[in-house]
């Protein structure tokens, strides 16, 4: 293959990127009409169990039936067929969601409908699964982490120094590094290697619109330096995001290190088009009482978020999450009488 000239590679970028562009929208296209095709099957049968009495025994002829005529044909066993009906009973009723439906594979529409519990944490993840064009496996462990009910958890406001966006759970209270595989005791050092080692994963879990820059990032300050031990930018939100990790509970003077580091980041690494630096202190767990303390005296920009290197089961954040809608539900009360 000859050389390319420097000339001609803008230029031949450029196609490429159209010939991808239209690569996704074919998958997307194709995709649309499966679903579509699986959601009419799904509603035909269902109109037929309720008409007609169709059951298992029934589906699984009409399974037989179709190998029968279309020979290698793919995705109609009994199971996958009955798995559309119950796709068009849970949505029939949200035609809000149809457009979302369409957006997401069958795999994902499947671990959406099965795993969650309520229409609401089905539309969260419909809408974070196409957003975040995640993969079934991605899709699956974000639910099993209990993505949904952690958010929910979370107090959804950004500190008071981050009025550049509405959006919340962008950067959450809590966060699952199960996939560190960290073993115990272990130190800093150990937390941010697993971390570099790990990036794909992390991304997955902190979100996709965070950009790695880079570790130990270097900052100058008169004659002195310091290092920042992870620095991303977040596209979103628009600026850059200092990750301080921590192996303890977090303690106040961690803060002043973090707004330290962002007024440097604002004054010498900013650029002028960008919103001011954000920073997370990373600890392995907080008081939230203290974390008030520590914040409740300055605009500050900075989150406290914790973290943990194994999975807290999903039913334990649901009893988490029931807990906290009672408490709520006994103040709306308590203000009423």
């Amino acid at each position: 293959m000859n050389e390319l000239e420097p000339v001609y590679v803008d230029d031949f970028e450029k196609i490429r990127q159209i010939i991808d562009q239209a690569r996704q929208e074919a998958a997307y296209k194709v995709n649309e009409t499966i679903i579509s095709l699986y959601w009419n099957i799904g509603k035909f049968v269902s109109e037929k169990a309720q008409q007609d009495g169709w059951g298992r025994s029934t589906v699984k002829q009409l399974s037989q039936y179709i190998l029968s005529k279309e020979p290698g044909i793919r995705g109609y066993s009994a199971q996958n067929i009955w798995r559309m009906k119950q796709f068009f009973e849970t949505y029939q009723d949200k035609p809000e969601l149809s457009t979302l439906l369409r957006a997401n594979t069958w795999s994902n529409n499947l671990h959406i409908m099965s795993k969650s519990k309520t229409d609401e944490e089905r539309a969260f993840y419909l809408k974070l699964a196409s957003k975040e064009k995640y993969k079934a496996r991605e899709l699956e462990r974000q639910i099993d982490s209990g993505y949904y009910e952690r958010l929910l958890l979370s107090n959804g406001k950004a500190p008071s120094g981050i009025d550049h966006t509405e959006n919340t759970g962008m950067i959450r209270d809590l966060y699952m590094l199960e996939f560190l595989n960290l073993p115990e005791p272990y130190k800093e050092f150990d937390l941010k290697q697993a971390i570099l080692k790990n990036m794909k994963q992390f991304l997955l879990e902190f979100g996709r619109d965070f950009i790695f820059m880079g570790e130990e990032y270097h900052l100058q300050v008169g004659k002195n330096d310091y290092f920042v031990d992870l620095l991303f930018y977040h596209r979103e939100l628009q600026c850059l995001v200092a990750i301080d990790l921590k192996i303890d509970d977090f303690k106040p003077e961690y803060l002043g290190k973090m707004e330290f580091y962002l007024e440097a980041l604002d004054r010498d690494i900013r650029k002028p088009h960008e919103n001011p630096s954000v920073g997370i202190i990373l600890c392995k767990s907080k008081d939230e009482d203290v974390v008030e303390y520590a914040l409740s005296r300055n605009m500050s920009s900075t989150l406290i978020s914790e973290y943990r290197t194994k999975l807290i089961s999903k039913e334990i954040l649901q009893k988490k999450l029931e807990e906290l809608y009672d408490a709520a539900d006994e103040s709306q009360n308590s203000q009423q009488c």
